[in-house]
């Protein structure tokens, strides 16, 4: 498969919550290999699987790799959950899904992680800092929720406005129907 499309905010596949995997299977590797692949791609330190259309609660990330002459350590959960949370830390997000926009989200500034590997194995990461951020993020897609549900109201209806305005300037209508926006033009930063 490669490199998939991301979908973009205002498509209603991003608001749906997953569904448990059940079994890890031959497709499930290939479908978080090109996850993977999409991540950096774009690029950005994670991707959850609902920002591609899937249904389903798996995460990839690598939030060493943006790192001047990084090597990439690219890990992939299944069934992930945050078990723990403490501390308060306001980290400036940005979001493949919620194009040219970043905003501050507070977060907890330590999780406890706790999900499968592709092996079937059960992994408990305590993260902190951004990698910590990154999981918090990314467990929100699973659960039907963007970054910009964690805003005020007023920095979300300007982002709103201004993403229809886009879309109607582009000759597509604000639906929510389905339909997939059009890609937009990249622009640097780390995208979550």
């Amino acid at each position: 498969m490669g490199i998939l499309d991301v979908l973009h905010f205002p498509d209603p596949r991003l608001r749906r919550p997953s569904e448990p995997i059940e079994k890890i299977t031959d497709e499930l590797h290939q479908l978080a290999a090109d996850m993977l692949e999409t991540m950096y791609d774009e690029p950005g330190i994670g991707l959850a699987a609902p920002q591609i259309g899937a249904s389903i609660r798996l995460i990839v990330l690598d939030t060493q790799w943006t790192e001047d002459d990084a090597d990439r350590k690219p890990c992939v959960f299944v069934n992930p959950e945050i078990v723990e949370r403490s501390g308060s830390v306001v980290w400036n997000e940005g979001c493949l899904s919620v194009p040219d926009f970043s905003a501050d989200v507070k977060r907890a500034e330590h999780v406890v992680l706790r999900a499968l590997d592709l092996e079937g194995r059960e992994v408990v990461e305590t993260a902190s800092g951004l990698r910590a951020v990154c999981f918090q993020h990314e467990i929100d897609h699973l659960d039907g929720v963007l970054f910009i549900d964690r805003i005020s109201r007023l920095k979300r209806n300007l982002y709103v406005g201004k993403r229809k305005k886009l879309l109607e300037e582009e000759g597509e209508r604000w639906t929510s129907s389905g339909e997939r926006p059009p890609a937009p033009l990249r622009t640097p930063g780390t995208k979550l």
